[in-house]
């Protein structure tokens, strides 16, 4: 039985990398055929307003993890629903009456204001019911609804321009809350066939779940913390860089971007998080060094292939996939693939990090970062006037990240008892 947590955590990470390179091979298709004839400034548009706008959802993300470990811990999954209700309502509301007002008269963007209520609503019911299936381990639901998004996505905007007659930029923000829509209802119909729906009713603050509201909003900052590091990386373009250089980042990087973080990063959150809280529960710390030693190994891996190929075939993959006027992306890619490698380690350790129930001490870390990538830019920027200075800014923000994470896993280590330790 000493394997048993290892190989749980192994079935379950390759079987979510097989469900994300699915929706990943999806997606990067729909992509790169809009690209073939979208308007590039369209693209950057229709990517920069969603990005204001889940930024603001980012926020209900961050309760996934709380929920998850509260609800294995108490199992009131009545009392942790209705608090996450409350909260995301309250999210809904805000981003309504704050974030459109931002984007049509302070960015100036024109976008009608019926897509930008479509999309916060359509974004909103999907985090939710993405959040119930994480709290009750549905890995198989969770899997299939990750290839789902895409398809249901891409099909939803060929109806609204196809079928619908609607420009390309209003089949883009209606595609996207329509599949929203579709995806957090299968997600609701699966799961209450397995699960009952628990009502909307008062809650009941003991100790326990004032412990997890603790734990969600710190947990909730953290996860902004870490869009915040790209929403700012867009913003330094937007500002200091032309619309093609936004482009740039917006069509080919940011995409890739978040490939490889579905592909490699978020399953150490889904899966490594949950076995390294049930391994601290059960004092299993041989099962952890196990863990540790298997997420560095498949970290070195991915990250030597993922900079082996950029090195060697970046422009030519960029070029075989966009147009010839994307190819300023190639040099950023390249750059972005040297300090991978922090990003799969340091996830690692935020997990180890939140596993010990050290919620503040991670988010100070995701702060830190952000301070580190701004201040890195800046430095950069006195040496170059290339858009490579911001991602070589954001992976050095990762870099300080993983130093300071890895300084907080060996004082936590320092901190057990000797006979845990090396158990």
């Amino acid at each position: 039985m000493q394997y048993a947590s290892l190989a749980r955590l192994k079935q379950a990470f390759i079987t979510g990398m097989w469900a994300s390179l699915v929706s990943i091979v999806i997606g990067f298709a729909f992509k790169v055929w809009l690209a073939q004839w979208v308007a590039k400034g369209e693209l950057a548009l229709f990517n920069s307003v969603v990005d204001l706008i889940s930024l603001s959802f980012i926020l209900m993300t961050g309760f996934r993890s709380s929920m998850v470990v509260s609800y294995s811990q108490t199992k009131n999954d009545r009392d942790i629903i209705n608090i996450f209700r409350y909260f995301l309502i309250g999210i809904v509301l805000l981003t309504w009456g704050a974030v459109i007002p931002y984007i049509k008269h302070g960015l100036h963007i024109r976008v009608e204001y019926l897509q930008l209520v479509g999309v916060i609503f359509g974004l909103g019911l999907k985090v939710y019911f993405t959040n119930l299936v994480a709290m009750y381990r549905m890995y198989t639901l969770s899997n299939r609804v990750t290839w789902l998004e895409p398809l249901a996505n891409g099909l939803l905007f060929m109806a609204c321009y196809f079928g619908l007659g609607m420009d390309a930029l209003a089949s883009l923000f209606y595609g996207l809350t329509f599949s929203s829509l579709a995806i957090a209802g299968y997600m609701y119909v699966s799961r209450r066939r397995a699960i009952a729906t628990r009502p909307l009713a008062k809650v009941a603050l003991g100790p326990e779940m004032v412990s997890y509201v603790k734990k969600s909003f710190t947990a909730s900052l953290e996860a902004g913390a870490s869009i915040l590091m790209i929403y700012i990386t867009v913003l330094l373009t937007i500002r200091h860089f032309s619309i093609d250089e936004l482009g740039d980042f917006q069509v080919v990087v940011r995409p890739i971007f978040t490939y490889m973080t579905t592909l490699f990063v978020f399953p150490i959150y889904r899966f490594v998080l949950p076995e390294l809280a049930v391994n601290l529960r059960n004092r299993d710390h041989r099962q952890i060094r196990m863990i540790r030693r298997w997420i560095f190994r498949l970290s070195a891996i991915v990250s030597l292939a993922f900079f082996g190929l950029m090195l060697l075939a970046g422009k030519p993959l960029v070029l075989l996939f966009f147009p010839a006027d994307y190819v300023g992306a190639v040099p950023v890619l390249f750059h972005f693939s040297i300090f991978f490698i922090f990003m799969m380690l340091n996830g690692y350790q935020l997990a180890y990090i939140k596993a010990h129930g050290h919620f503040t001490q991670s988010l100070l870390i995701r702060l830190a970062g952000i301070v580190a990538l701004i201040a890195a830019y800046y430095l950069v920027a006195e040496f170059t006037a290339n858009v490579v200075a911001i991602i070589v800014a954001l992976g050095l923000g990762y870099m300080v990240m993983f130093i300071l994470s890895t300084l907080a896993e060996r004082q936590i280590l320092r901190s057990l008892p000797l006979v845990l330790a090396t158990r």
